[in-house]
């Protein structure tokens, strides 16, 4: 079983997930509108926003895509 993220992960997740709910809202999407936009579920863009889950390259590559924002402005 791998150990635990470090704090510091955890903190830099959180911070990625901030960014997105604030670029989601500025575009007043739903987290569903964007999880359709994105090719995903729902859930997974909450996971991700809320830094419950580690996002992975791909996973971020679609959120920024259907954001219309640069990969750099969400990490």
């Amino acid at each position: 079983m791998p150990a635990p993220p470090q704090p510091w992960i955890l903190t830099a997740r959180r911070a990625i997930g901030n960014r997105i709910r604030a670029v989601r809202l500025h575009r007043c999407l739903t987290q569903e509108r964007l999880a359709e936009l994105a090719g995903l579920d729902r859930q997974t863009i909450n996971r991700i926003e809320q830094g419950h889950a580690a996002a992975s390259i791909d996973n971020l590559l679609r959120i920024a895509r259907a954001l219309d924002v640069p990969l750099r402005d969400l990490v």
